[in-house]
């Protein structure tokens, strides 16, 4: 989401924002040791696999600060005598224990090498506590950067919140900070002044007064869930909820906003369920029955923090009353719900192992926004909108990013990455097909960290046609394909170019009058017969997101 938001906030101020966010993205391909740290496997992290995380923080509202410990329970792979803690600067890892052991540890800027003593035998579960406390990295510009947000609402009563997203978790709570691994379930225990309220994901366990002013909300997740996605919001906040019948029974949606904007909250969040309703059909179940459905007010923007979804939107349709589509049809819904939601399924369901793939989460939400618009207003829609952020790709670099250095690639993941898959369906032209396909990846990656390479080979398993080309070409380059042609009598000649090596995508074109047929051009000529109704007319469908060259033109 962060890039999203960034590239659309420049597309809105202007020009002069947009270049320099190239420019910071652009300098960013000289990668350091902190880098590989950050987001590699090291040894330090393959021996062993994360199962819990028993959070526990104060807020310090007075001070900015948190203090806390987090308990790591993992299974052991294999023996290996240090282990990878990732907490950054400028928190402060107190201690380390494990069998009411203190451990000792060095530091490397952001990772910390813990030196264990005990036994560590293949097959065990084991588990120890990290003790920190200091002042976290502040928020500036939040969601677009990561860090702690220390702000007031409306009425004067403080608002704390996380966004770490790509920056990661270990910002505010030492943990294995790295996205291949996610805890299978987790505890959030927040304390906060009493007056105030702890949101965090999963399910209210318990509410306790600790009689010093201060009161310990115990949260509890019982799906895995990523690092970035574990989240705190303390405030003013008050409750309203729902149920929506869904496909596997009643689904919780709870909704906590601040008072003053109740009466907002319970029109504009009647999208939710439409909402819903349109991702169960085109993705399958809602993938957290068990730990419910949540919309969370948030001071920024929005975040897709699993099952506590931030929302900022300020209750109006559009994103900030704005359609990124320009075709009129992003108004008619509340862009942070319909594209943040989406997340649920991409992104937090299905997980990118490494932050290079996040075309994984990007993509399949930007086109989710395209299918909700077809939900509501027709297929024809739906294609106009998809078709109508093309305007707002660029073009600048690859949509992969570097793996193993914690690196995104483009922020044309999202328009670009939404189009080639509006692409990919209109080269399968199956729609009963294409809905299998959706709803049969978050069977089979249901709850994983999955690859790029994975998700393409299943797309090509099922589509049966190898699409890795077409991967390749929108994913991986920033070439557009161009589908050059010369028209001679009655007889029209085409071909590829500006692709990768072996493109070879099918695509529809008119031949004849209306009538749309397809083509299979190569990187060599090809002619098919030709009879426009127009004379030297030559029609690509729209669908399909390349660029048209008639040969001497």
């Amino acid at each position: 989401m962060r890039q999203l938001l960034l590239f659309a906030g420049a597309l809105f101020l202007g020009i002069p924002l947009l270049a320099q966010h190239h420019e910071l993205l652009t300098k960013k391909e000289v990668f350091t040791h902190a880098d590989t740290l950050r987001g590699s496997v090291t040894p330090q992290r393959a021996w062993w696999d994360l199962t819990y995380y028993d959070l526990r923080v104060t807020i310090h509202i007075q001070d900015s600060s948190l203090s806390g410990s987090n308990l790591i329970q993992y299974r052991v792979l294999r023996s290996y005598p240090v282990m990878q803690i990732d907490l950054m600067e400028p928190l402060i890892l107190d201690s380390v224990v494990q069998d009411h052991r203190k451990l000792s540890f060095r530091r490397d800027g952001n990772a910390f090498f813990v030196t264990l003593q005990s036994a560590q035998r293949p097959g065990s579960i084991r588990s120890l506590r990290a003790f920190y406390h200091g002042k976290p990295i502040v928020a500036r510009r939040p969601p677009w950067d990561g860090g702690i947000l220390w702000v007031k609402d409306q009425q004067g009563n403080p608002w704390v919140e996380v966004t770490c997203q790509g920056m990661g978790a270990s910002v505010w709570f030492p943990n294995k900070d790295q996205q291949y691994d996610e805890p299978d379930s987790a505890n959030i225990r927040i304390t906060c002044p009493d007056s105030l309220v702890d949101v965090s994901n999963g399910r209210l366990r318990s509410r306790v007064e600790n009689g010093d002013g201060t009161a310990t909300f115990d949260w509890f997740v019982s799906c895995p869930i990523n690092n970035y996605d574990i989240t705190m919001n303390v405030g003013k906040y008050v409750h309203f909820g729902d149920v929506y019948e869904g496909l596997d029974g009643p689904l919780t949606l709870d909704y906590w906003v601040m008072p003053y904007n109740l009466d907002k909250a319970k029109t504009e969040f009647e999208q939710v369920k439409s909402m819903l309703k349109c991702y169960e059909y085109w993705f399958g179940p809602y993938p957290f029955y068990r730990d419910g459905y949540k919309l969370v007010e948030s001071h920024h923007l929005g975040m897709e923090h699993q099952t506590c979804v931030a929302y900022g939107n300020h209750y109006q349709n559009g994103y900030l009353g704005r359609d990124l589509s320009h075709t009129g049809w992003g108004l008619k819904w509340d862009f942070i719900i319909i594209h943040e939601s989406a997340h649920e399924w991409w992104g937090n369901s299905i997980t990118s192992k490494d932050l290079a793939d996040m075309w994984v989460h990007e993509s399949f939400a930007n086109y989710a926004e395209s299918l909700y618009t077809e939900c509501q207003y027709g297929k024809k829609a739906g294609e106009e909108y998809v078709i109508g952020t093309r305007r707002n790709i660029v073009n600048d670099r690859p949509i992969v990013g570097k793996f193993n250095v914690n690196n995104e690639g483009s922020g044309d993941m999202y328009y670009k990455g939404g189009n080639m898959l509006n692409t990919i369906r209109a080269v399968i032209h199956n729609d009963s097909l294409w809905r299998r396909i959706l709803t049969g990846a978050n069977r089979k990656f249901w709850h994983q960290t999955i690859t790029g390479r994975q998700l393409e080979a299943y797309f090509s398993l099922m589509a049966r046609m190898d699409l890795s080309k077409i991967f390749r070409q929108y994913l991986e380059t920033t070439q557009v394909p161009q589908l050059q042609y010369r028209i001679l009598g009655n007889r029209v000649s085409y071909r590829w170019a500006n692709v990768v090596p072996g493109f070879s995508m099918p695509v529809q074109v008119a031949l004849s009058d209306s009538t749309y047929s397809y083509i299979h051009p190569s990187e060599t000529w090809k002619s098919s017969s030709f009879r426009p109704s127009t004379p030297g007319a030559f029609r690509v469908d729209d669908n399909y997101y390349i660029q048209l060259k008639k040969e001497g033109d």
